[in-house]
């Protein structure tokens, strides 16, 4: 069975950001419920780190013609999933978020981090025809 996929246009149209921006929302919302002295910490933290996934990957798109730097913003989407499952946790254990609202997340960004990887496993299908791989700065020489 063959998928009608849309062409991909932007970032939106990436099946990665998609679920990473409703996971995001998701938990803008929980942390609308938490404690105001959890306000510059868990709730501040949690909400940045979820929403970091999102702009890495909307970042690495626009850069997406570099190798290096396409999978450099990649890479940082997946620190920031797995940063927010760290901080999920914190959010279980201290009693604000339920069993069952952690497990979700948790696999939601499992899931997301796995698309990540291979995403950036698989970029060249994603890059414009003429994409770059830029030499080590060892190999650049300054002009005089």
């Amino acid at each position: 069975m063959t998928e009608n996929r849309k062409p991909i246009q932007s970032y939106r149209d990436l099946e990665v950001y998609q679920p990473a921006y409703a996971a995001a929302m998701d938990i803008f919302r929980a942390t609308k419920r938490l404690p105001v002295e959890e306000r510059f910490s868990l709730s501040d933290q949690i909400r940045r780190s979820s929403r970091s996934v999102c702009a890495n990957i909307s970042e690495g798109w626009a850069q997406r013609r570099y190798e290096n730097k396409f999978k450099n913003r990649l890479n940082d989407a997946e620190g920031s999933a797995s940063e927010t499952q760290t901080w999920l946790n914190f959010g279980k254990d201290c009693g604000y978020f339920s069993a069952d609202f952690h497990q979700t997340q948790a696999a939601n960004y499992d899931r997301i981090a796995a698309m990540l990887f291979r995403l950036a496993e698989n970029w060249t299908t994603f890059a414009p025809a003429k994409s770059v791989v830029r030499p080590p700065s060892s190999v650049l020489v300054p002009q005089r």
